[in-house]
């Protein structure tokens, strides 16, 4: 079934910076000693890391090193052993109206009887509340949303009707709508065409410039030099975290992924090809 999104809006304006939080110089973000366990079995180990300033975001790790649970647990949707997660300074439910999430796909319900058009304006709702509903300037904004995304011609479809691209492009829509300040997406380039793709990191750049921060689990090394800023190197612990130039490195990509790297040498090869472009 799908959500109500419960985490939208700090009234940024496209270009202008928004408030850094309670007190000057407040990271963005700060995740402190995050542990996390399912049925004894620990997902997550003391994870630690802390963004100073607006960024785009790569996590990146192997199958089972906890990157969707981690981008669960700092938005609270699992509940975590110990440690603590601040935006701005401010814990989550100070803030939510500033953050948005874009879930896997295999996590909806695509039979669920909404259209495009309706799982776009859910991106609103949290600026309306409870009790009233879209009105002309929300679905102008869905309008503008789902034409930023090519799926304005789609509108009036059920969303399990759309291709894989469509699906993807219907949900970053959504979180578009929140006009958040800070947006988490899990593998939102899964199986999509490249079209999508090119969507999709066009997007990502869009947000940068207007001094959003953008946290994406992300399959594709070979495009992390490309397209992020930051890179969190993740295998159940943090490996290491910083900007890409200094982190995303053969070395801790080896300790990151061990004998299963088998993408390493590409890897090495798009790296080379970031240093020689001007």
């Amino acid at each position: 079934m799908l959500k109500r999104p419960d985490s939208p809006q700090a009234e940024a304006e496209p270009g202008r910076q928004p408030p850094a939080g309670t007190g000057p110089g407040a990271p963005v973000l700060d995740v402190h000693d995050v542990t996390v366990a399912y049925h004894r079995r620990t997902v997550l180990w003391n994870v630690d890391f802390t963004l100073q300033s607006p960024s785009l975001v790569a996590v990146v790790g192997p199958n089972g090193a906890g990157k969707s649970t981690l981008l669960k647990a700092v938005l609270g949707l699992v509940p975590l052993a110990s440690g603590s997660v601040r935006f701005w300074g401010e814990p989550l439910a100070r803030c939510r109206r500033r953050v948005a999430y874009v879930p896997q796909r295999e996590s909806v319900d695509w039979d669920f009887p909404v259209t495009v058009r309706d799982v776009v304006l859910m991106g609103t709702y949290a600026r309306l509340g409870w009790f009233r509903r879209p009105g002309p300037d929300e679905h102008r904004l869905a309008q503008q949303c789902m034409e930023q995304l090519g799926i304005a011609h789609v509108a009036d479809r059920q969303i399990g009707q759309l291709s894989g691209g469509q699906q993807q492009r219907t949900f970053l829509a959504r979180a578009l709508a929140q006009r958040a300040d800070m947006y988490f997406m899990d593998e939102p380039l899964a199986g999509v065409d490249a079209a999508t793709e090119r969507v999709v990191f066009d997007l990502f750049k869009q947000l940068h410039a207007q001094h959003k921060t953008v946290v994406v689990v992300h399959h594709d090394l070979r495009s992390v030099p490309e397209h992020f800023e930051h890179v969190l190197l993740l295998n159940t612990r943090v490996v290491a975290f910083g900007p890409v130039q200094e982190v995303f490195t053969p070395q801790n990509l080896q300790q990151t992924y061990g004998g299963r790297l088998s993408a390493l040498e590409q890897v090495a090869e798009a790296l080379r090809r970031t240093e020689k472009t001007p």
